[in-house]
């Protein structure tokens, strides 16, 4: 029995629709017969009773006749209309006035209106608070499903906490709140805090600044504990004093205050606050959460990147080769170019260290390997060195000594590594200029830039560094007169592959020929110039680490006169340059 078969059969006299004689009859002749007996008697089914059967309807049903008098109202109708009475005009009553949703009696109702025979009608009502609600909280969850995932992909995998803490506060407005202030954890007494607030129809507007720990108050550091604080009118009051909250006042808010989770404690905090008439139920609430949980998660890994950055970059500036310690009577040049510039260090190393004497011990050397291994052997190589030239000074006992803690170094760490190096004793002549004491553990020779503009190779030879025990150690000294240069270089200058080609060596006839009538340039000049044209034969191919130390006789004077002169072309491809000394 359906609504419809109720329309058809309303008998328009205000009384509930009933079956038709019809179909009564139908019913009737439609009975099976059976023989006459004493104990049956044959007779026809009694008909329905109609007001039990849409009393168990789930809408309600109300029936006017042509006057708009209501003449019948179901069990649902009385429950969800209790206004709607027999014998009353309809007209009377605002719910029948529409056709569609609205809310009374703090339900969500349908009604629908229906024409009948007559002139009559009849109204449908329906509860869909159930309905509605399911609806609308299927479609709240999705929005904050849609929310969390946009969140998560701008968050992403942030290597900067300032940059994820600004990304954080604009990502709460306007979603969680109309101000959004995010405080990190403190750091050397100073916390720092951003801050974004909604505009109209722009951008949420950030800005950033910090606080002594101190300072904060007392609803952010609770939160800093990990603990939420719950006294939200105090919390709007601490916040409105901190400033976070321009132009409103403690009436004008509510805001909540939710931990940002990390590694062994908080990583920081985040305030939300907004109007009074948007105040933060449980869902909302538990949406915060969810988002602080992603924002404290961003956050944790952009900080243990920046603490993980902090370390490298301590650690590699303490393997990045040191500039010589100023000497009386000498000039110091350097040029330095790691294989992997991106590291900044590697696997060639120089350096000096001042004597009592007023000499200086200086050294250029190369180790085996490449890239970070070979930087943390040249850090133990020269921590060896800093230590040993304060018992011997003497350039060839050193080395050995030198060469002693490396074998044993190598034993104990079970790696077999090496090195190469030149390593001197520079001290002043009292009639001007430089002695030097050269020794030579397997690496190439030096250079001398005399003040003929020749360049001599200074007779230095030897045998690796690190590998056997009291290895051969060869020794020379060299005397430079005021305006000479003794130049020390890597086998990154000469075994540099490039040309037209691509795969010829630099060499050492191309490097004395690039140096060849440099003799009046500064040492700093002339150490950048074998580092410039050997990048110039490479044409930024791949190459080994590149080290150049150079040490100039000054005179005693200590300075070396500013003027023009030619600079041949190493290459042989252009004529005389003009440099400035």
């Amino acid at each position: 029995m359906t609504t419809a078969d109720v329309r058809d059969s309303d008998p328009g006299d205000g009384r509930i629709p009933t079956p038709s004689a019809e179909r009564a009859s139908v019913w009737s002749t439609a009975a099976p017969t059976r023989p006459s007996t004493a104990f049956a008697v044959d007779r026809p089914p009694a008909a329905p009773d109609w007001s039990e059967v849409v009393g168990h309807f789930r809408e309600g049903l109300v029936v006017c006749d042509a006057r708009g008098v209501v003449r019948h109202v179901s069990p649902v109708a009385e429950r969800l209309l209790p206004e709607v009475r027999r014998g009353e005009p309809a007209a009377g009553v605002t719910a029948l006035s529409v056709d569609g949703e609205f809310t009374h009696h703090g339900r969500r109702l349908r009604t629908r209106r229906v024409s009948l025979p007559a002139a009559r009608c009849c109204w449908y009502v329906e509860d869909v608070t159930e309905t509605v609600e399911r609806a609308e909280a299927l479609l709240a969850e999705r929005a904050r499903s849609a929310f969390l995932a946009v969140v998560g992909e701008k968050l992403g995998n942030p290597l900067h906490p300032d940059r994820a803490a600004a990304a954080v506060v604009r990502l709460a407005v306007p979603t969680l709140g109309d101000v959004a202030v995010l405080v990190l954890a403190p750091r050397s007494g100073r916390a720092r805090w951003w801050r974004a607030a909604h505009a109209d129809d722009d951008a949420p507007v950030v800005d950033s600044g910090a606080l002594p720990a101190a300072d904060l108050p007392a609803a952010i550091t609770e939160g800093l504990d990990g603990a939420e604080p719950h006294t939200l009118d105090w919390l709007v009051e601490q916040a409105v004093e901190a400033g976070w909250l321009p132009g409103l006042t403690v009436a004008d808010v509510c805001a909540r205050v939710v931990p940002l989770p990390g590694r062994d404690a908080p990583a920081g905090v985040l305030l939300v606050a907004r109007g009074v008439d948007r105040w933060y139920d449980e869902a909302d609430v538990d949406l915060v959460r969810a988002f602080a949980g992603r924002a404290g998660a961003a956050l944790t890994t952009a900080l243990l990147y920046r603490d993980q950055a902090e370390v490298a970059d301590t650690l590699q500036a303490s393997l990045e080769p040191v500039p010589p310690t100023g000497a009386a009577g000498v000039q110091w040049g350097t040029a330095y170019r790691p294989a992997q510039a991106g590291l900044r260090i590697g696997g060639d190393f120089y350096g000096s260290h001042r004597l009592p004497d007023g000499g200086s011990v200086f050294f250029l050397g190369d180790v085996s390997g490449k890239g970070v291994e070979a930087a943390v052997f040249t850090g133990q190589l020269r921590q060896c060195l800093q230590a040993l030239h304060r018992v011997e000074s003497h350039p060839g006992r050193l080395l050995r000594l030198l060469n002693d803690a490396l074998l044993e170094t190598s034993q104990a760490q079970g790696q077999g590594r090496f090195a190469t190096m030149v390593l001197g004793v520079v001290r002043p002549h009292r009639e001007g200029g430089l002695t030097l004491t050269l020794a030579g553990g397997g690496h190439l020779p030096p250079l001398v830039l005399r003040d003929s503009g020749e360049v001599e190779q200074v007779p230095l030879s030897g045998m690796l560094v690190g590998v056997v025990p009291d290895p051969r150690i060869g020794e020379v000294s060299v005397r430079l007169a005021p305006g000479e240069t003794c130049l020390l270089y890597s086998d990154g200058v000469t075994e540099a592959r490039g040309g037209r080609r691509g795969n010829e060596q630099f060499g050492s006839q191309r490097l004395v020929h690039a140096l060849t009538g440099c003799q009046r340039m500064p040492a700093p000049a002339l150490a950048e110039r074998v580092e410039q044209v050997t990048c110039d034969w490479l044409a930024h191919g791949d190459h080994d680490d590149i080290a150049v130390l150079a040490l100039r006789a000054t005179g005693s004077g200590g300075r070396t006169p500013r003027h023009l002169h030619a600079v041949p072309d190493p290459l042989g491809t252009a004529g005389p340059r003009e440099t400035r000394a």
